[in-house]
């Protein structure tokens, strides 16, 4: 199962036609869909099971059940994707596009591009591929990810306090 999570402030259409458009050409996969409230222009899927607003618990149970999450850039679902581990498809919303306030999701994607379990679309035209890549079988690395920060990280800054080096 897919879980399509946009949060719960803003809708974005962009990346839900693009999944609703996916899920058209694989009937055979389940896709749920956290949409927000598109409004009364916009977009409203026809090919997956979607919910304007899921409680916490509900949230919980379908993020527990998915396979694979593909949601905006947002560091919650990405950190969460990381931390279980599950693999995540990531798209930015776009400021020009009056999705977001700024372009702070531009970056995330870069930052995460190469990633493991993280696969980037930078538009909803690399979305489809992003998708399909993401399900391949062994796409996703099932080795433990740190909760809050890299082991090498961790270890720099303990040497840092003790005041010791790496050498």
């Amino acid at each position: 199962m897919i879980l399509v999570s946009v949060g719960s402030e803003l809708p974005f259409d962009r990346l839900v036609r693009g999944v609703d458009i996916w899920r058209a050409s694989h009937p055979t996969v389940a896709v749920f869909a956290q949409i927000a409230d598109p409004g009364g222009q916009g977009y409203y899927p026809q090919n997956i099971e979607w919910a304007r607003f899921l409680t916490r618990d509900e949230y919980d149970r379908r993020f527990a059940e998915a396979d694979l999450v593909v949601a905006h850039a947002g560091m919650g679902s990405i950190i969460s994707a990381l931390v279980t581990p599950k693999p995540i498809v990531i798209m930015p919303r776009r400021m020009a596009l009056g999705e977001v306030r700024n372009d702070h999701q531009l970056a995330t994607v870069e930052k995460f591009r190469n990633h493991r379990n993280v696969h980037a679309a930078a538009n909803e035209d690399e979305l489809p591929a992003a998708i399909n890549a993401a399900l391949e079988p062994g796409a996703t690395d099932q080795s433990d990810v740190a909760q809050f920060a890299d082991a090498s990280l961790i270890n720099a800054v303990r040497m840092a306090i003790l005041g010791q080096t790496g050498d």
